[in-house]
């Protein structure tokens, strides 16, 4: 174990690898130097991976020519996105719903309408079984009024993210989805009935259930606190921060959610991986 490395946890048992984004494999669209290495170790010792994003704006298949792009080709059972964590959880808990009012994006509409689910219009006649509301790039007024109606009738409403703001290095403020759902709540005094994305655990159960693992064969990696760590301690998971992205180690100090092991980037998680086995 690296010098710079903390942890707690036994890391022998894990099976599997959750891994955020950005911050954590690239910053930006810049792929870390150690990721393909410890991607390649993690395949050698038989150690499992996902890719988890929180933003439903981008379908699956977007996600995997992104990271085809910068090197790094992987399969759909490596990704996992909270509109597909949202989807999950629809199918598993409301298997009655069929006909969905989509906030989203062409993408995301794709995404739910490929899982099964059909795309209601802004009718008031159309009346949607549940209200999706998500990071919206292609809001229009008319579409968030007709989510703010359905919501006020008391129809089941669910957000896919919390975030307020998707991240960007352009001169702008990119409103995420729980500023759209701030902008419902206040037309109608109503929030989600459910929020999904991370720190909500469905964004780790959903792979628990698709690769038969146990929350103790399982690690949730990332470089946000409030987000991935916390996730992970709503999961059961081993919690790891990496301080290649926002959080730094005085952020891990003073915080009341703890992660389970703290290194510096994935390359010393990785030794400490497979120096376990």
């Amino acid at each position: 174990m690296t010098a710079s490395a903390t942890t707690t946890a036994d890391t022998s048992r894990i099976r599997h690898v959750v891994l955020d984004m950005d911050g954590t494999i690239y910053k930006g669209g810049t792929l870390f130097p150690w990721t393909k290495p410890f991607l390649d170790s993690l395949t050698q010792h038989g150690i499992g991976y996902t890719f988890l994003t929180n933003n439903p704006s981008k379908s699956s298949a977007d996600y995997l020519a992104h990271l085809e792009r910068i090197g790094i080709p992987s399969a759909p059972e490596q990704l996992y996105t909270s509109a597909q964590a949202t989807i999950d959880w629809l199918k598993a808990n409301h298997p009655e719903f069929r006909r969905l009012f989509l906030l989203g994006t062409p993408s995301m509409i794709g995404e739910f309408t490929k899982a099964g689910y059909e795309s209601a219009n802004d009718d008031p006649a159309d009346i949607p079984d549940a209200v999706i509301a998500a990071f919206d790039m292609s809001l229009t007024y008319a579409r968030l009024c007709r989510a703010s109606w359905w919501a006020s009738q008391g129809r089941p409403y669910f957000a896919t993210n919390p975030d307020r703001i998707c991240p960007t290095d352009q001169p702008t403020v990119l409103v995420d989805c729980a500023a759209i759902c701030a902008a419902i709540q206040s037309a109608t005094g109503r929030a989600p009935d459910r929020v999904f994305g991370k720190p909500d655990p469905s964004m780790v159960t959903g792979i628990l259930q698709r690769h038969n693992l146990r929350p103790e064969e399982v690690a949730m990696v990332g470089d946000r606190i409030y987000t991935d760590i916390a996730m992970a301690q709503n999961a059961g998971v081993t919690g790891v921060l990496v301080l290649s992205g926002e959080a730094t180690r005085q952020d891990a100090e003073a915080s009341s959610v703890k992660a389970d092991i703290i290194v510096e980037n994935l390359a010393g998680l990785g030794e400490m991986l497979i120096g376990s086995r």
